[in-house]
């Protein structure tokens, strides 16, 4: 929890002199930060960016509605603050010009003027963050971020108080949240780090002073604006490079491009993968289809066979990366594997479907390599296999080929294959010219099509798999699909 004080005093330009709030002021609790009015709380702070489309200084009034108590805002952006129609009196603040009140009304919203919302938000994250004791593992990679963070926090849990990114707050706007967020109770926080460009990790790992990075790969992804996936790799290995020489790089050993960036860190390197070169690697690997998959770890001559409750192959190298931080730091086999156990698949998701078939929900995002290896967990289900896929996004120059990799693995592995979108229609057509009959390959030109498609056509022993970048909103076809236990009186 933050207080009135802590935020002044951190979203200043300058760090000293301190500038003092009364007593009565600097002790009133922040309770959380947001930057979408939708999230706001009682006594919480709310960050007004200015995005493209959306000016969060247009929802300052709906935001003290809810009850916050506090809001950065850009200094003269709001010219009139008395026109805004609050519900409750209001107290301007702007610590670098030194403009602090003397007293305010108990139930005072405070406009706190700065340079830039953003720029303050990041500088309020830093500075909360070095005054946190504690370990940060940041984690980055093409695919497998979210879940690596998911099954580490998960497996850690049992035996660390533990932080964690909460969704898929990862950039240079979310993850200061997570970072304010940092209790002094915690003892580690597992944060999802993302990037849209060259520099991006480097300001996050500036924040964030992570000691321990995990990359789990680089792949087709961003090159829209990255354009080659050697400026990806770089893009990525700016995360090992912050780290400090008592830190731990946690490199993907599969991944050459992973691999290579032992040789851009300080940090001590710890490798995984399935390739017995690695410190900790992976055999003897089996899947039980929705039911899990189990493997042998190695490690330093010794082996465990564990049965976890991750969905699909490409989910070892994910156990891997989460067993590879608690080796770093120094925690039991026992400790990993029941942390391990308890850890739970929560990005690709199993339901009940329409006419007794079974949805495999992976709607998060995609991209070549995540639908892939979504199509070899398919491949492994015994039925009628169905694949529903919607566009994927910023692949850049790789836009067709991308699409069309994913149609000629879906050629060996699908019954029936199902696309909507723009790009997605590549998919199709790499299936085909694959060899899957064009009888089996449905290019609709809506979801809703897809939908009335589906649920006339769905049955027992269906397996049908959902799939598409956020920008496609897969998930209105997943929602439509899945069939939810009726609600008990």
């Amino acid at each position: 929890m933050l207080s009135l004080q802590t935020v002044v005093d951190g979203v200043r330009i300058a760090s000293e002199p301190s500038l003092q709030l009364p007593a009565a002021l600097a002790n009133l609790p922040i309770t959380s930060a947001c930057i979408d009015s939708r999230e706001a709380v009682d006594d919480g702070l709310f960050v007004a960016l200015q995005g493209e489309r959306v000016d969060g200084h247009e929802f300052i009034a709906a935001v003290v509605a809810r009850g916050v108590r506090a809001a950065l805002v850009q200094r003269g952006r709001l010219t009139d603050p008395s026109q805004l129609g609050l519900d409750r009196p209001f107290v301007e603040l702007d610590p670098d010009l030194g403009q602090i009140p003397e007293t305010a009304p108990a139930n005072a919203f405070f406009l706190i003027s700065v340079d830039q919302p953003l720029l303050a938000l990041q500088r309020l994250a830093t500075r909360h963050r070095q005054q946190r004791d504690l370990v940060v593992v940041g984690i980055t990679g093409s695919v497998g971020k979210t879940s690596t963070k998911e099954v580490l926090a998960a497996m850690l849990a049992p035996t660390m108080r533990t932080h964690k990114s909460p969704r898929s707050y990862n950039s240079e706007n979310t993850l200061p949240l997570v970072v304010l967020g940092i209790e002094p109770n915690h003892q580690i926080a597992v944060l999802e780090m993302g990037i849209y460009n060259k520099g991006d990790l480097a300001l996050l790992t500036t924040i964030a002073q992570p000691q321990i990075g995990i990359v789990t790969n680089v792949g087709l992804s961003h090159l829209e604006r990255m354009h080659t996936i050697e400026n990806v790799a770089e893009a990525k290995s700016e995360l090992v490079q912050a780290l400090p020489e008592d830190g731990w790089a946690i490199l993907n050993y599969d991944d050459q491009r992973v691999l290579a960036m032992r040789n851009r860190t300080k940090a001590q390197v710890f490798t995984y993968g399935l390739d017995p070169q690695a410190d900790l690697w992976a055999d003897n690997i089996e899947s039980r289809g929705l039911d899990g998959i189990g493997f042998d770890a190695h490690y330093r001559g010794e082996k465990w066979h564990i049965k976890l409750p991750l969905i699909g192959l490409h989910s070892v190298h994910t156990a891997l990366a989460a067993a590879a931080v608690g080796i770093v730091l120094g925690l039991s086999w026992d400790s990993l594997i029941q942390g391990l156990r308890s850890s739970a698949q929560l990005r690709l998701l199993s339901y009940p479907a329409v006419g007794g078939a079974t949805l495999i929900d992976d709607t998060y995002n995609a991209s070549p390599v995540s639908c892939i290896a979504a199509l070899n967990l398919l491949a492994e289900l015994q039925g009628r296999r169905i694949a529903v896929f919607g566009d994927m996004a910023e692949l850049g120059p790789q836009d067709e080929i991308g699409h069309r990799s994913v149609g000629v693995r879906a050629a060996d592995v699908v019954d029936e294959l199902y696309v909507v979108g723009e790009k997605a229609h590549w998919i199709g057509k790499g299936a085909i010219e694959s060899g899957l009959a064009a009888e089996h390959v449905h290019v609709l030109p809506d979801k809703a099509t897809v939908i009335a498609a589906l649920q006339s056509t769905l049955q027992a022993n269906d397996y049908v798999l959902v799939k598409g970048s956020r920008a496609a909103a897969m998930e209105d076809v997943a929602n439509a699909l899945q069939v939810r236990p009726e609600a008990k009186a």
